[in-house]
């Protein structure tokens, strides 16, 4: 029976455009074409540009094998070749074009024969479709001619089947996208600040003032105190408090991305840029950007934020097209940027501009009133996030220890505190006795004291320290000669109740 055309045509079409996954489509058209001709195995091949490769995307086979995604690199000459090769090629013993002897070897020809069709769009080369027979000499030009007619339909199937996966990839990228972006960038309710009618008054009344405003702020202090909750509650006071509150620690980026990441970059801006994107400052487009460690920023960066902080208006990396933007600054660095200028390493035309409206974050060590409340609200937070039902009870002269201890850390080195002695916490009371190997740093006048006198502690803090000592010495043994209440002179039954009392464990 003579195949004709026209059927031939028809019937692979139908079946390589059922489908927009590839491999479904493909392996419904080889049912057909193994029946119709000598076909043992079929490849979808794309040219990759980037790669200067071709990319394997879809096999199938007559045993039902597929084989798994395959880059054929290719030397230059022979990629030129392949790219401006527009009619079918036999690939056989027969054919002793050293082009094609080289693409031979390259595809494990050997002893087999391969018709090769290439596909276009809009006459653009975008892969080919590649048909192998198990035997040498099986294609004539008569194949060649009849699979010629599909080229087309193929190549519109697959370029639509890429275009579907694509938009896959983007749909699961973009869910990836939304769930960072309600995390990070949908404001909360702001939390009443530890401080803020004690220690932080002074702070909160500058944020008060400034926040329902829309100019730039600076944030000073040193590391740890908690600059990036205080650019949250100006966020949060303010009009902008609807939109998006962004956060760029701008000692965390590497120099050769700083301006990639703030400003973003276009299509082909360099290696690797394979799409464009948007930086930190379109994504807070109506809110705020809090740009933390800001005298960490690169000498060009500078520039670029400059400009932005001038014109209210950005050009991304590689673009010529400026974009307005509508942001509000908040800038925090524990740095001294005065001195910063006068060594040449930062921008004094961007101090000017940052500078507008300084708020000085104190030190936790000059708000030591704060520490007690602080140290509460933390074991709270602490313990529902570490998964305990009910949060540990802090021991007596416990809170005293906390807040005769220097804290170069700030609130930082605190949470540490807290969340180590939780972790630990087996019981009892918290007694944050980690920070006796610091006693060194207590600043209760020890200096002033006279030598061979002990700073006075509270009368439960001394007992629980000489329990716990005791207890150490005879290896947590109660009871019984050498226990710890011989030693201590008391009742066993005793030593237990003070031991429960002051949040001892056994």
């Amino acid at each position: 029976m003579t195949l004709r055309p026209e059927d031939f045509f028809r019937e692979v079409t139908l079946r390589f455009c059922s489908s927009l996954d590839i491999n479904s489509a493909i392996q419904r058209s080889f049912q057909y074409l193994h029946e119709v001709l000598p076909v043992d195995e079929m490849f979808l091949d794309i040219h990759d540009l980037q790669l200067g490769a071709i990319r394997r995307i879809a096999h199938v086979s007559d045993h039902g094998a597929p084989s798994a995604a395959e880059i054929i690199p290719l030397p230059e000459k022979v990629w030129a070749w392949v790219q401006s090769t527009d009619e079918p090629l036999i690939v056989d013993s027969s054919n002793k074009d050293p082009m094609v002897r080289h693409i031979a070897l390259l595809t494990n020809n050997e002893g087999k024969s391969d018709l090769s069709v290439p596909l276009r769009i809009e006459g653009k080369k975008i892969g080919m479709l590649i048909l192998r027979a198990n035997h040498d000499g099986a294609y004539r030009k008569e194949h060649a001619d009849l699979v010629r007619l599909i080229a087309e339909p193929v190549a519109i199937a697959l370029s639509n089947a890429l275009a579907h996966q694509e938009l896959l990839q983007l749909r699961d990228v973009l869910l990836d996208d939304n769930r960072f972006l309600q995390r990070e960038l949908t404001p909360g309710i702001r939390e009443a600040i530890v401080g803020e009618g004690s220690g932080l008054r002074h702070v909160m009344e500058q944020v008060r003032q400034v926040a329902p405003l829309t100019n730039t702020v600076l944030l000073l202090g040193e590391t740890g105190v908690g600059k990036e909750v205080i650019a949250n509650a100006i966020h949060s006071g303010s009009a902008r408090s609807s939109g998006p509150f962004i956060k760029v620690n701008c000692g965390a980026i590497a120099d050769t991305l700083i301006d990639s990441e703030l400003f973003g970059h276009e299509k082909g801006a360099f290696t690797g840029a394979l799409t464009e994107k948007r930086g930190r400052f379109e994504r807070a487009n109506g809110g705020t950007l809090f740009l933390d460690e800001i005298g960490e920023l690169p000498a060009p960066a500078q520039v670029r934020l400059l400009r932005v902080l001038q014109t209210r208006e950005l050009e991304r990396v590689g673009g010529t097209k400026p974009i307005p933007v509508d942001i509000r600054i908040i800038a925090a660095t524990h740095r001294n940027l005065e001195q910063m200028i006068a060594e040449g390493r930062f921008r004094e035309d961007l101090w000017f501009r940052i500078n507008v409206f300084p708020i000085f974050l104190p030190p936790l060590r000059q708000r030591r009133e704060d520490i007690p409340a602080l140290t509460r609200h933390l074991v709270q937070v602490k313990s529902r996030e570490l998964g305990l039902v009910r949060p540990p009870a802090i021991a007596p002269g416990a809170l005293e220890r906390l807040v005769h201890y220097d804290w170069p850390g700030n609130v930082r080195e605190l949470q540490n505190i807290v969340e180590r002695e939780i972790i630990r916490f087996q019981g009892g009371m918290l007694e944050f006795l980690s920070l006796v190997p610091g006693a060194e740093r207590m600043v209760s006048g020890s200096s002033q004291k006279k030598p061979g006198l002990l700073e006075p502690v509270r009368l439960d803090e001394a007992m629980a320290l000489h329990i716990g000592t005791v207890l150490a010495f005879t290896n947590g043994k109660i009871n019984g000669p050498g226990g710890a209440a011989q030693l201590l002179g008391i009742h066993p039954s005793t030593l237990r109740s003070r031991m429960q009392k002051l949040g001892i464990s056994y």
